[in-house]
């Protein structure tokens, strides 16, 4: 460490601090952007040339001729800091002064040390009330400083101290804390002393309530800054505040009470309608327990819920990722999640379902509570709702903030209670009544009755809701906001309202110009399916010191299942879309979009009446008709071996997104595909379940049976199903289909699966096919495998479906063979497929009655959750090879795909369409 300064020097030095401290009111920060006499700091990136910038190959820290100024030293020692007091009059709100109570040299080569040479100080700020606590502050000051501060805000019900040493918060894995790249940091306990964040005792007395509202911020700062002139004997060039939670909300707070002392503030996840986030908890708390508990779900009911919500939204980004990036379009479908898992007639039944009260404790979760009656600080009148509707986590490996285990709380409530009620129970017996033994559940969040104006006195000594920035913007202050779109224990919708009031207050123009609000889809309240590491540091650094604004940011997933892929870090509104190509795990393939309209509408759906043609995985040629107005579907049998023909399903269509769709066919799906192409199921002929099917919009006729095929004559992979009383098989074949509508499948000799169309291959099907003008399809009549082409006489033994896909042929073979035969073919070309060619997400059906996504990225293929690498034209032109995480090969054909597993894995055909 550095040699020490006399004390004499320190006393010089002290003799400043008076000065210091008014210059501060004017404009802390030392001048809040660097003033005359300051060398300036360049954006690591440079802003567009205007013909003065330096070279781009120049280092990152600055040109060659205009290099970063170097740290500062002390020119006081850390010892001759001990034992110091500030007089009260030199804080600038009430107190009875400050002391330091010891002042610690630490050496880089101490032992757990990670942090450099450095001054650990800690002290005191004594209270004007003798019944008060103290605040206990600690202040960092790095031996090579840095010319920069910062202070870091507080967590929950605060009472333990923030001392300064912390990384930065969803930073970067590898980056070091600020203290170990030379900022000198400092924090806070905000006034109390507790073992529990979750302690609200301190509240009772006033001065700790408001030390904790933030007052206690202010006068650490004016300790710390006059601690940091005392050692350095100059001010910081420039001051970030960097807080998260109760942290953000100190950081917003400071700023809308101090606008001028800080240059740089980051708030994540904020807690700013601090109020309004404490009604809300106890709001929940009494659906959960009022009426014996009959709102209360266990952890069953709770997983049960997040389950339904993933299975439904997941897919609304274009991507089955678990996470749900389309947080609006998934409210859509609030009325239908809730009716999905009402128990029948809203009496609880078990596990499996939800009962009316539990639906409420649902409801009362995901909406907001409008305050009718009266108003909180700065007029507000709203508490945002939780996503529990949209992704929001309240149980399981993602969060330990869960409902509890007991359907009867405590009073207070405890640990085995819900943890939003814990914090409301301690918040209505501590800030708002006084009274310990209060029943919070007897207390009405929206008619507060005799205790209305003791919640919005607290509302205004706790809250961060002032949209009036302009003189923190004014002075040059930036602001960076994030907000986890699935945080369980402070509302993201409540940041959006104080967003848009911020935007209502000094139009967009100014807030774009001082401000950035990033939302982060699958963030918790650091908890979470996904947990963004960025710099966050760095964005506001180089837009503060060298006014290069943020823009779109890259984070990377810190959750350890998932770690290190990354989205981008959208601006509000705007979220992460899959652009239907490449890894979903890379986030160059999203883009950030704001939907526009009805972003459950489907593109691919027709605009009228419809009928599309095509079969089943039973052989049986079917039509499907549509009617998108009624949203309702019906499925005619046209030719079957297993029912009669005329046979009709019919039932209503509820949008899931991606252009699919809920049917009333034991469970499948119905996708629609661009070009005029359906996949999904009727209800199977035996056996339960549904059967699998693929129909076409438009379809290629050729009349009479020697018509020309020419347009759709070629050679084809194909793969297929053989379903029947001999049980189930998984079929992979070449074909060939010829000009006069004859054709020749041919398997390989060794393996009896895919091989090069070879018109001598003895593993062989003959026949031809002629058209239906009844049916508007194909029969298919099979020939001597021996014999040479005809187009006369054989066995009838199915029909054939040619879908034109945007005009591009993609035959389906229905085999009806026999009982113990039938089953369908899909064919796709035998020529070279490339990677990317296939790219995008798919709606699969299978024949074992499940319904599957599948997405293809390159060389990576997952279905199912199941991952999986790719070879293309293996093992011959045309066939994609799945590895042994998903054994299996699939074709592709105008945005249909079949994939057939391996016939050691339980062999399978499922096919669909890409959306």
């Amino acid at each position: 460490m550095r040699k020490t300064r006399p004390a004499s020097m320190f006393r010089a030095v002290v003799s400043a601090i008076g000065i210091a401290l008014i210059l501060a009111a004017c404009g802390g920060g030392g001048g809040g952007g660097g003033g005359a006499g300051f060398l300036p700091i360049l954006p690591t990136t440079p802003p567009a040339s205007d013909g003065n910038n330096p070279p781009a190959d120049n280092p990152p820290d600055g040109p060659p001729d205009n290099p970063p100024p170097p740290p500062v030293q002390p020119v006081v020692s850390c010892a001759d800091l001990s034992g110091k007091s500030l007089p009260a009059s030199l804080i600038s709100l009430p107190t009875q002064g400050a002391t330091v109570t010891s002042a610690t040299p630490v050496a880089a080569g101490d032992v757990g040390n990670t942090l450099g040479d450095y001054c650990r100080v800690r002290g005191t700020i004594q209270p004007v009330d003798p019944a008060s606590q103290v605040i206990n502050f600690a202040v960092n000051l790095p031996e090579k400083w840095n010319q920069k501060t910062i202070h870091f805000g507080g967590g929950g019900f605060d009472g333990v101290l923030i001392d300064g040493t912390e990384v930065i918060r969803f930073g970067p894995a590898d980056k070091p804390a600020p203290l170990a790249l030379g900022y000198a940091t400092y924090g806070d306990d905000s006034g109390h002393q507790s073992g529990s964040i979750t302690d609200g005792k301190f509240a009772a007395n006033d001065e700790q309530l408001a030390n904790y509202g933030g007052l206690s911020l202010k006068k650490t700062r004016d300790v710390a800054q006059a601690l940091v002139l005392a050692r350095y004997g100059m001010a910081p060039k420039h001051a970030y505040f960097l807080g998260t939670s109760t942290g953000g909300r100190d950081a917003l707070s400071y700023i809308q009470r101090w606008p001028l002392d800080y240059d740089g503030v980051i708030a994540n996840e904020p807690a700013l309608n601090y109020t309004g986030t404490r009604l809300s908890n106890v709001a929940v708390g009494r659906a959960l327990y009022r009426n014996g508990g009959a709102g209360w779900m266990n952890l069953t009911k709770t997983l049960l819920v997040q389950k339904t919500v993933m299975n439904a939204c997941d897919k609304l980004d274009g991507a089955a990722d678990n996470l749900i990036s389309n947080v609006e379009s998934c409210r859509l479908l609030n009325t239908q999640i809730l009716a999905s898992l009402r128990c029948p007639g809203g009496t609880d039944t078990g596990n499996t379902c939800l009962s009316d009260a539990q639906l409420d404790t649902v409801r009362a979760i995901e909406n907001p509570l409008d305050f009718t009656t009266y108003s909180l600080a700065n007029g507000v009148k709203r508490a945002g709702g939780y996503n529990i509707l949209e992704g929001t986590l309240v149980a399981g490996p993602y969060t330990t903030r869960d409902l509890g285990t007991r359907a009867v709380p405590g009073n207070p409530a405890t640990s085995l209670d819900a943890n939003m009620y814990v914090t409301g129970d301690q918040w209505v017996k501590y800030f708002v009544t006084r009274i310990d033994a209060f029943d919070s559940l007897t207390f009405d969040p929206l008619d507060p009755g005799a205790y209305t104006a003791r919640v919005t006195a607290v509302s205004n000594l706790t809250d961060a809701t002032n949209p009036n920035l302009a003189p923190f913007f004014g002075h040059g202050g930036r602001l960076i906001m994030l907000h986890g779109l699935a945080d369980e224990v402070i509302s993201n919708n409540s940041t959006i309202d104080y967003y848009k009031q911020v935007v209502a207050t000094l139009g967009q123009a100014a807030v774009d110009q001082g401000m950035r609000f990033y939302t982060v889809p699958g963030m918790g309240h650091g908890t979470g399916s996904f947990i963004p590491n960025w710099d966050s540091l760095a964005a506001l650094e180089g837009w503060v010191e060298g006014g290069l604004a943020p823009a779109t940011g890259i984070a990377a997933d810190a959750v350890a299942g998932t770690y290190g892929r990354t989205r981008p870090l959208c601006r509000f509104p705007a979220w992460p879309k899959y652009r239907g190509s490449g890894s979903l795990d890379a986030a160059v393939n999203y883009s950030c979009v704001t939907e526009v309209g009805d972003p459950l509408a489907c593109p691919n759906l027709p605009a009228s009446v419809t009928s599309y043609k095509g079969g089943n995985s039973f052989g049986e040629e079917l039509r499907v008709q549509i009617d998108p107005a009624a949203m309702t579907y019906t499925v005619t049998i046209d030719a079957s071996l297993q029912r009669t023909v005329g046979t009709q399903r019919t039932g209503s269509l509820i949008a899931e997104g991606n252009c699919s769709y809920s049917s009333a066919e034991s469970g499948a799906v119905f996708s629609f595909g661009p070009g005029g192409v359906v996949s999904g199921g009727v209800n199977a002929p035996s056996g339960g379940g549904f059967a699998p099917l693929v129909a076409f919009q438009n379809t290629f006729a050729a009349a009479p049976v020697s018509g020309d095929f020419k347009s759709v004559a070629n050679i084809f992979n194909a793969v297929g199903v053989q379903q029947g009383t001999g049980g189930t098989s998984a079929q992979s074949l070449a074909v060939r289909l010829r000009n006069a509508g004859t054709f020749q499948y041919c398997r390989d000799p060794v393996s009896g699966g895919f091989m090069i169309y070879d018109a001598n291959c003895t593993q062989t099907e003959k026949g031809y096919v002629a058209y239906n003008t009844t049916r508007a399809s194909f029969d298919l009549f099979t020939t001597s495998p021996t014999g040479s082409a005809v187009t006369t006489g054989g066995t009838l033994t199915g029909s054939m479906v040619i879908g034109l896909v945007n005009g591009v042929a993609v035959p389906v073979h229905l085999v009806r063979e026999s009982a113990a035969n039938a089953g369908l073919r899909v064919f796709g070309l035998q020529q070279s497929l490339t990677p990317g060619t296939a790219d995008g997400s798919y709606a699969l059906v299978s024949v074992k009655g499940e319904n599957h996504d599948a997405t293809v990225a390159g060389n990576g293929f997952n279905l199912a959750g199941a991952a999986a690498v790719l070879s293309y034209d293996a093992p011959v032109l045309g066939v994609v090879q799945a590895d042994a995480g998903r054994p299996g090969n699939f074709i592709f054909n105008s945005g249909v795909l079949a994939f057939v597993s391996d016939p050691g894995a339980n062999a399978a055909l499922e096919f669909g369409v890409r959306h």
